[in-house]
């Protein structure tokens, strides 16, 4: 299979065992025993996203990340980290090392990390990182703008429902704190933090410079296991603190998640969108 080449070409070694774990992901076992990931790209310049993505995460060992073996345009090879139990203490050192890798900063708002492509992906979906030297033209311009056009072309929104989102772009700056642009990982939704034995490691990135409240609201996109710790510990150890009512902006940092599995998925996450629009517009 392609997958075994791949692994193969870019790390070594031969597969002698290769087990599919959902979707374009699979398991290669090695002959020496070694387990890795092969994974497939979901379009043009998405391994080299996510490789660029995880090594500028796990620059300064903020956050564990896997290893990328090797990557080329198609597949990505990472380290195989085994599953393991969600714990206190891991969700825990996840907060505090997410408030330090916010700190790290980023050259702007949405810049990609270094080497990673402008044009990149969350997901099934398109996602551009283009750098603003502001959150809300940023924000509006490349994470809300584009997903409403996607679902418009759909049939998904009516015109007056689509005009919520243009009245969100035009409030966004007394929406949102200003803040210096932070590291995120992008996609921190429960899917993403991988519990294992000796602590939680982040994988599948869409990294770029952002709203540190943007990773804060991704975890609580989907229910992540241990979330009051991990949120806890970030709050205490964040520096500088999050600005008061932030607990009251996750809707407006989910904003782009949604939209975007509503332009690609459709269904309730359309409602979900527009909903979180209109909460963030009754925002004081």
């Amino acid at each position: 299979m392609k997958a075994a080449e791949a692994v193969e070409r870019l790390h070594g070694g031969e597969v002698t065992d290769l087990r599919a774990s959902g979707g374009s992901v699979f398991l290669a076992v090695l002959a020496d025993g070694e387990v890795v990931v092969a994974k497939r790209g979901s379009g043009a310049g998405a391994t080299t996203a996510e490789a660029a993505g995880l090594a500028w995460l796990g620059e300064h060992g903020d956050v564990r990340v896997p290893t990328v073996y090797g990557h080329d345009d198609e597949w990505i090879i990472l380290r195989y980290v085994r599953p393991g139990v969600p714990s206190k203490r891991a969700a825990e050192e996840l907060g505090r090392g997410l408030a330090r890798l916010h700190l790290r900063g980023a050259p702007a708002f949405g810049s990609p990390p270094p080497g990673g492509p402008v044009d990149a992906w969350m997901g099934m979906a398109p996602m551009r990182n283009q750098a603003h030297p502001d959150w809300p033209t940023f924000y509006a311009e490349h994470r809300i703008r584009p997903y409403v056009r996607m679902c418009l072309d759909q049939g998904l929104f009516t015109t007056e429902e689509a005009a919520t989102f243009d009245r969100l772009g035009e409030r966004l700056p007394e929406l949102a704190p200003r803040e210096p642009p932070a590291r995120l990982h992008g996609d921190a939704w429960s899917g993403n933090v991988h519990w294992s034995d000796d602590g939680a490691w982040l994988i599948d990135p869409a990294a770029h410079g952002g709203h540190r409240e943007g990773d804060l609201a991704m975890l609580q996109l989907f229910g992540t296991p241990q979330l009051d710790r991990i949120l806890g510990a970030y709050a205490e150890s964040a520096e500088p603190p999050l600005a008061g009512g932030w607990r009251d902006r996750v809707e407006l940092h989910q904003l782009f998640p949604l939209l975007m599995h509503a332009a690609v998925f459709g269904g309730g996450y359309v409602r979900q969108a527009l909903n979180a629009a209109r909460k963030s517009l009754r925002l004081p």
